[in-house]
């Protein structure tokens, strides 16, 4: 199980799902480029002291990443139909993150394996990120008995 981030617009969403990731021993994928500037500080700033606990890849762009993937990429989004708690996960799954202002482009929903979103009360637009990754991957972990012991 692994966690992708595409194009993170906001550095303390980024160290939360750092911290996340680090919390449940969750590699991480960072597509660039970021609209933010990366650097060490600036993530333990945001991510704590856990950054230093996360197995982190760095991908210069799309096609780098998509080249670097081995299992089912699961984009998290709003325009999906399927439910994320009617999924089957593997453990070699990817769960993609859209960036916080745009989502992801058409060609990236485009090559998703699945398309999976979060059920919520019609009046509201979307989670944070950070909070929906939190829900999916709990969910994926706990049908793949992925939890650290």
């Amino acid at each position: 199980m692994r966690l992708a981030l595409y194009q993170p617009d906001i550095p303390q969403n980024a160290g939360a799902a750092l911290r996340l990731a680090a919390c449940f021993g969750v590699p991480v994928d960072i597509i660039e480029p970021c609209g933010f500037v990366w650097s060490h500080s600036r993530m333990r700033r945001a991510g704590m002291d856990y950054v230093d606990h996360v197995d982190m890849v760095r991908h210069a762009g799309w096609d780098d990443f998509r080249s670097a993937l081995s299992g089912r990429l699961l984009l998290l989004t709003t325009k999906a139909s399927e439910r994320f708690d009617t999924v089957a996960y593997r453990p070699g799954d990817v769960l993609l993150l859209g960036r916080e202002s745009a989502g992801v482009p058409p060609e990236v929903h485009g090559r998703a394996d699945l398309r999976l979103r979060i059920p919520m009360r019609p009046e509201t637009r979307s989670l944070n990120v950070v909070n929906a990754a939190a829900i999916v991957l709990g969910e994926a972990l706990r049908q793949t008995n992925g939890f650290p012991e």
